[in-house]
């Protein structure tokens, strides 16, 4: 470079340069360097594509190694790579997700606002588990499962069993007995024996008890909440395998529908009564349920070791305790109004006697037998077991059996044979030190560890007795002498179940024959361990169903298409999952047969509550009869927290209405949700559920209210009268009350709305002596088919023409189901009120009479009729039975008092020092009665509450002259009148009630105002 061109600066201060060749040349350069490029360029894509599109051998040959030699350089070292130069838009200057994270990790590249500050960049993993143990985990029995299955596929073989009763009567207890002695249980094993529920509810995670208690809400509440299906093989004192399902249901008031679906599974019940409270509330309601059913009973007295170790009744007394529980239980049976059933007495070998905790059960016939085999001449065990009970003693001195007490002294065979040695068992275990116990125990085939020895004497005494009575064989013989097979009940189910005696559903059902048409009665739904999904439990009752079969499942409202049914309540679907219940777990098979019980899968989207499920072929379209479940009288208004969570909310009430059988969910005309339900209990589990299984979401609950009843005390006044909306037709009705025998025997279906108008009318002259015109006259029930209303044609031929009014019938039907569903006075349905049609003048054109016209009308003129007849309200009424001691007796009167109720009985209970009373209180005012009475007991009274009746309210709900006073509650002659207008100002509706709006002649208006 020449240093003169150049200042000191670096400057160029030489001769000027020619600008213009100089960038000529470049842009020449540059031009030559993006045409070489673009050569390149061309090239390289005719290359890769000449190797597999040139037809030339020899440019394919050339073509291919250029591509290999780009590969080699592109498996060049890395210290040949990074000489080389690479373009920037190929530069990598950091590592890709992918590279840190791995091909398997989902990145998501989102803004900075997308998630809310409460929630988590990276959301913990959530366990969602409601049950307990492992659905898919088989445990060890001492069957095979195949032969239980293979078992199962003969139904002369297999007991249907529900086991019911009062609660904490030691059901549970009693499955958990027969689980115990089938599977391989080590927590049972090894945990002391839990008497109270108090115990249980302290260790909720403790797997020793409940098997039946699957979910964890029972176990933290220390009560069964839901009925529960098992399946086992079990063995007799001969030796001889049956397969025995078992359900096991709730003993809670509030949960009796649960015993209701129980019931649709059983061909037999087996009656759980404790030996120290005898017959409850629950035990009469589980026995007037069986009864209605047709249900042949077996009873059980649970907890015989109160009767031992609590009370400490000699044996002598212990025996009247026994016996006066065993006379109970007939007088429930006989004051029952299905009172068919015979006695029950343990000589005839349907009573044994248990006690779960301690791990013994036994019959007459299973004790008489441990003597036959220790003694060396042959004794008949059932010769001995008939002269173990009653009036029947033994003489020592003799050796005999008399039925004459000639000694005082001599004692009854029960107490010498059975009692005596049972309470020296007793004694000698928890009182004697081990050298002394080991030769008794051995003397009474009772062999024991060493370390056995050293355990507390609950747990001792149960190894103890378990040894010296064995497995459960004598509740083994008691249901399969006592209880029918399938087949053998086949006739009754189908009588039960079936509306029509002499259909083919009837016909399939009465068979009971694996190769028949399938019929599947849908008793309950499941929920499944996440509350993601729903599995069927049912019974099949005709048929084999195979896993992948197609079905039709018929909801409860389908019936005969030929008698108006609503086709579109079936639905098609394939099964996809069969199992045998065994509650913590379930064992999948292949198919099932009639008489086995079944848990099936993905066939629950078109199943409201229960349903029938039939073969796709169409043999039989018929549903057998839905649930009989208590009234559902206690609500809840519902809301999401967020409001934009309301889907969630549905969806979460759409399960509540699956997996409760009573529940009802309803919106009312002010866009509130509203969950209906038995009691406080039985909400506030459906509430757990909605919150932390179903929806998941923060909801917010409003006061809980009771449902109301309409009805009339008088005849109307008058004869209304309404037109149609054109005018051109009329009819006329008059409203009066109901008889209530005539009530009680359409809610209990025992007046069947199938029958014709001859059987119909041939029941009301014989039952309620009508006149046999006026009951061929009836043409509806309402609201629904079994309501407790009633619609009559009472019109002469020579005033109304009956060929045209028999072509409106059906509208005039629809217009009193909506008039009955939804009263007048705060629209609630009505009760025990007959509407009878006195005249009807109709258009000549079918197109003036037609169902837009007459159903309002009917509305309307059965409003009228209603409104003129004494309208009173009816609120529900609880029954409610208390247990409390002596001392406590006048503080359960007083807290009565205060809710308005009266006792009704009160009597000791013999044998106990407690007290049972017996007491009426109104729903609305039962709302934390029980908490109120155990604050004024201290904690020593204990209650059970159910739906009674329906029961008038005090007062005139349209008396204008009562005078309410703001936040004072009303009482007396006030309360309709209260009652009705905070319901009508709770559902968004005006705050009176005008009749004016349903009658449209004024003279007729100013006719019933003076009545008035």
């Amino acid at each position: 470079m020449d240093d003169s061109n150049y200042d000191e600066f670096g400057n160029y201060i030489g001769a000027e340069l020619d600008s213009c060749s100089s960038s000529s040349s470049e842009g020449e350069e540059e031009i030559e360097y993006d045409e070489q490029r673009e050569q390149d360029q061309q090239q390289d894509t005719e290359s890769r594509s000449g190797v597999y599109s040139s037809d030339d051998p020899e440019e394919k040959a050339q073509n291919l190694m250029t591509m290999m030699r780009r590969v080699d350089i592109a498996q060049q070292s890395p210290q040949v790579q990074q000489s080389q130069i690479v373009l920037h838009e190929d530069k990598s200057y950091y590592p890709s997700a992918e590279d840190v994270f791995g091909s398997d990790v989902e990145v998501l590249v989102q803004e900075e606002d997308t998630q809310a500050l409460n929630e988590p960049i990276i959301a913990p993993i959530k366990t969602r588990k409601f049950t307990v143990g492992d659905e898919d985990d088989l445990p060890k029995t001492t069957y095979s499962k195949e032969f239980l299955v293979d078992l199962l596929g003969h139904p002369s073989f297999v007991r249907n069993v529900a086991v019911v009763g009062h609660l904490h009567h030691g059901k549970t207890a009693l499955v958990d007995l027969l689980v115990a002695s089938t599977h391989e249980w080590k927590e049972w094993d090894m945990a002391a024996p839990m008497g109270t529920p108090v115990a249980k509810m302290a260790k909720p995670n403790q797997k020793a008890f409940g098997f039946t208690d699957t979910l964890q809400l029972e176990r933290q509440r220390g009560v069964s909440l839901k009925c529960a299906a098992m399946s086992m093989v079990v063995q007799d004192s001969r030796e001889k395998s049956w397969a025995l399902n078992i359900v096991d249901t709730p003993g809670h008031a509030d949960f009796f529908d649960e015993v209701e679906a129980g019931l649709r599974l059983a061909d037999g019940v087996i009656l759980a009564v404790d030996a120290v409270e005898g017959v409850m509330s629950g035990t009469r309601r589980a026995i007037a349920a069986a009864l209605r059913e047709g249900l042949k009973m077996s009873l059980v007295i649970t907890k015989v070791d109160r009767l031992i170790l609590e009370l400490k009744l000699p044996p002598a007394d212990a025996y009247y305790k026994l016996r006066l529980t065993i006379e109970e239980v007939n007088s429930a049976i006989v004051s029952s109004p299905h009172g068919d059933h015979g006695r029950i007495s343990p000589e005839l070998g349907n009573v044994c006697f248990s006690s779960g905790s301690y791990g013994w059960c036994f019959t007459l016939e299973s004790f008489a037998r441990q003597y036959t085999h220790r003694w060396s001449q042959a004794v008949d065990p059932r010769d001995l077991a008939k002269r173990m009970w009653g009036d029947i003693y033994y003489s020592v001195q003799k050796r005999t059996f008399i039925r004459k007490k000639a000694d005082p002294k001599a004692p009854r065979s029960f107490v010498h044979f059975i009692m005596e040695p049972l309470y020296k068992i007793f004694a000698h275990v928890t009182s004697e030190d081990t050298p002394v116990l080991r030769p008794v125990l051995r003397a009474l085939g009772v062999h024991l560890r060493a370390s056995d020895y050293e355990l507390n004497a609950r747990l001792l005494l149960r190894r103890v007795l378990g040894q010296f009575f064995g497995p459960p064989s004598g509740f083994v013989d008691m249901c399969s002498q006592q209880l029918p097979s399938p087949i053998e009940n086949a006739s009754d189910t189908a009588k039960r179940l079936c509306a029509d005696g002499s259909g083919l559903l009837a016909e399939a059902v009465r068979v009971c024959d694996a190769a028949g048409p399938l019929v599947v009665a849908v008793a309950k739904q499941i929920a499944s361990s996440d509350g993601q999904s729903f599995n069927v439990l049912g019974r099949i009752l005709s048929g084999t169903i195979n896993n992948g079969m197609d079905v039709k499942v018929l909801g409860e409202s389908f019936s005969d298409p030929e008698m108006d049914a609503d086709e579109e309540d079936a639905a098609l679907a394939t099964v996809n999952g069969l199992w045998i219940s065994c509650a913590r777990y379930r064992i999948g098979v292949s198919g099932l047969s009639a008489g086995s019980w079944v848990l099936l899968g993905d066939v629950d989207s078109s199943i409201a509550k229960t349903a029938t499920i039939v073969g796709s072929d169409g043999k039989i379209m018929a549903a057998v009869r839905p649930l009989t479940v208590p009234a559902a009288v206690v609500r809840i208004a519902v809301e999401p927290a967020v409001p934009s969570e309301l889907p969630r909310l549905l969806h979460g009430l759409r399960g509540i209405g699956k997996t409760y059988p009573l529940s009802q969910t309803k919106v009312e005309e002010s866009g509130e949700h509203v969950v209906l339900g038995s009691g406080e209990l039985y909400l506030d589990c459906v509430l757990h559920d909605l919150r932390h299984v179903f929806a998941e979401i923060e909801i917010r609950v409003a006061d809980p209210v009771v449902s109301f009843r309409e009805c009339v005390s008088e005849t109307s006044t008058v004869r209304v009268f309404a037109d149609s909306p054109n005018h051109k037709n009329r009819l006329t009705v008059i409203a009066e009350p109901l008889e209530q025998q005539v009530v009680n025997d359409i809610e209990s279906g025992v007046i069947d709305p199938q029958w014709s108008a001859r059987q119909t009318a041939q029941f009301f002259e014989a039952n309620h002596g009508w006149d046999i015109l006026a009951a061929r006259s009836i043409w509806a029930f309402g609201p629904g088919t079994h309501g407790p209303n009633m619609l009559s044609d009472d019109t002469l031929p020579s005033e109304t023409d009956k060929t045209r009014l028999r072509s409106v019938r059906d509208a005039i039907r629809q217009g009193f189901q909506w008039a009955t569903r939804e009263g007048p006075l705060c629209d609630e349905p009505m009760r025990a009120t007959r509407f009878r049609i006195l005249d009807a003048t109709l258009a000549d054109s079918v197109v003036h009479r037609g169902a837009g016209q007459i159903v309002p009308a009917a509305r309307r003129v059965c409003y009228a009729g209603f409104l003129t007849a004494e309208p009173r309200l009816m609120e529900p009424v609880n029954t409610v039975e208390i247990q409390a001691p002596a001392d406590c007796v006048s503080a359960v009167y007083t807290v009565l008092a205060r809710r308005r109720g009266h006792v009704t009985q009160d009597t000791p209970k013999p044998g106990s020092s407690m007290y049972t009373i017996s007491a009426l209180i109104p729903v609305i005012d039962a709302s934390g009665f029980e908490t109120d009475l155990r604050i004024y007991t201290q904690g020593r009274a204990f209650c059970q509450h159910h739906f009674d009746h329906w029961q008038v309210v005090p007062g005139d709900p349209l008396d204008k002259d009562v005078k309410l006073q703001p936040l004072e509650p009303s009482s007396g002659q006030q309360l309709a009148r209260d009652f009705m207008l905070k319901t009508r100002r709770r559902k968004g509706l005006g705050d009176d009630v005008s009749i004016e709006k349903f009658i449209d002649d004024p003279a007729l208006r100013d006719i019933v105002k003076s009545f008035q």
